[in-house]
């Protein structure tokens, strides 16, 4: 028979292998019979419902389930070795020793999943929500067909979110699109409010998978506000959108609603800019950006034009020269950073532009490799600089729904000064908002037919050219 080192060695691969290979059959079948079973299972998962696995990662009860099973299997592969080694009848420093390395190899990627199990469970329970936010608490089902020459309107009705199956409602049961805006802010070192740069409303048609992408411009002026939302008596934020969050801090009375001031502000004016009701949003600051593209590794992006900015505003203060080349670049999170900030030489609409690219990349780059190796900085940069109202109890349904949407389908709709601008002055910029809602919605409705003749692009098409 094998030393017990040999058989010890052998079941952290195969339980039951040291078993068989110390004669003890009946024994090892069984294991062997569990192992294949177990495999089967995962392969099966994997093969007919790869999305479950994810939507398992981002569920606080089913990581509370993995964690259960992560120390049965511990617990399965563990006794393997240990049952393995003290039925062999030879025993000596060498067998000790293969023993002890075989303990660590069972025992080591245990930790390590637990490790990230934790890990996981700590930023769901720190950056996402409790429960839905109460301004849709109730679903509204909304009518997207739009007229081929007039603009869009949507009619509503509203009803409890309820279903007469056991089964909780998907995120997106009730409405024909769901809407997340996404906001870039500067606040940081030196900043004294907080400015959002960057305001990006995604739509996603849940039935087809078909996105939508609208970039608001920072310097778009008179945003429309709801009657008794405000303090100018217009019913509009007669500054440029950038600075209406911080108005949300300064005027918290002026901005009801369910949520913090500046969350109903933004939710209120681009729901009225797109006539969408706008579900969810998630923001991020400069150092939050910079150090999630660090800890997936940073991005490759195909840059088409250089971008060169002499006094490029660090996030972490002062100015700096900053050149990125023409051509395949990899970019850290700082030049991430850049590149989608930059507007020397080049403007708002440029950067908007190469915002929207970054997106992309940052989805196109990201491997399963890439994210277990940095995870932890991952969840510590998400959990210091990241907010949303997204549900944690909705995650799974939002792995389930982004499964769905490919990037080389995700139109985007240029909203520029030059298309679409009507007057101005001194970058304050007043736009035709009725068209912009008139080409949203047709993109919306067909994004294949009207990615021309709206003067919008799939991703990848918009980054492959320069946008001045």
């Amino acid at each position: 028979p094998p030393r017990a080192g040999v058989a010890a060695v052998a079941s952290p691969i195969v339980p039951g292998a040291g078993q068989l290979m110390l004669g003890r059959r009946r024994v090892g079948l069984v294991l062997l019979a569990v192992d294949i079973v177990v495999v089967g299972l995962l392969v099966g998962v994997a093969l007919l419902a790869p999305s479950s696995l994810l939507t398992m990662w981002v569920t606080p009860s089913s990581l509370t389930a993995l964690l259960v099973v992560n120390l049965v299997v511990l617990a399965y592969r563990g006794g393997a070795v240990v049952d393995s080694f003290l039925h062999a009848s030879r025993r000596g420093a060498l067998d000790w020793l293969a023993f002890t390395l075989a303990t660590a190899v069972v025992v080591l990627p245990h930790v390590l999943a637990g490790t990230l199990l934790v890990t996981q469970q700590d930023l769901i329970d720190t950056v996402f929500a409790d429960s839905e936010p109460v301004a849709i608490a109730e679903t509204t089902t909304t009518t997207t067909t739009a007229p081929a020459t007039a603009t869009a309107r949507s009619v509503t009705t509203t009803t409890p979110l309820t279903t007469t199956t056991t089964s909780p409602p998907r995120i997106w049961d009730g409405h024909e699109r769901l809407n997340i805006m996404l906001l870039g802010s500067d606040a940081g070192v030196g900043r004294i409010s907080t400015r959002t740069d960057t305001i990006i409303l995604v739509s996603i048609d849940p039935a087809s998978g078909d996105a939508a992408m609208f970039s608001i411009p920072r310097n778009l002026t008179e945003a429309p506000l709801p009657e008794g939302m405000g303090r100018w008596g217009c019913n509009c934020f007669p500054d440029i959108i950038t600075h209406l969050w911080a108005n949300g801090e300064w005027y918290p009375d002026a901005f009801p609603g369910p949520q913090s001031p500046s969350v109903n502000a933004l939710k209120a004016t681009m729901g009225l800019i797109f006539d969408l009701d706008v579900h969810y949003y998630a923001k991020v600051d400069l150092a939050g950006f910079v150090a999630v593209v660090d800890a997936i590794g940073g991005v490759t992006i195909d840059v088409p034009k250089r971008i060169v900015d002499e006094t490029y505003p660090h996030e972490l203060g002062g100015t700096e020269y900053v050149v990125i080349e023409e051509g395949t670049q990899h970019l850290d999170g700082h030049l991430a950073l850049a590149y989608a900030r930059i507007r020397r030489h080049s403007g708002d609409f440029a950067r908007m532009h190469r915002q929207r690219c970054v997106l992309g990349a940052i989805v196109d780059n990201t491997s399963v490799f890439d994210l277990l190796i940095g995870y932890g900085d991952l969840a510590e940069a998400i959990k210091s600089h990241v907010e949303t109202d997204i549900p944690a109890e909705r995650l799974g349904d939002f792995v389930e729904l982004l499964a769905r949407v490919e990037t080389d389908r995700l139109a985007s709709l240029r909203i520029t000064s030059y298309n679409y601008g009507t007057s101005g002055h001194a970058g304050y910029q007043i736009y035709d908002l009725e068209q912009i809602k008139t080409d949203a919605w047709r993109l919306m409705a067909d994004p294949t037919v009207h990615l021309e003749t709206q003067d919008a692009d799939g991703l990848d098409a918009t980054c492959d050219e320069s946008f001045d």
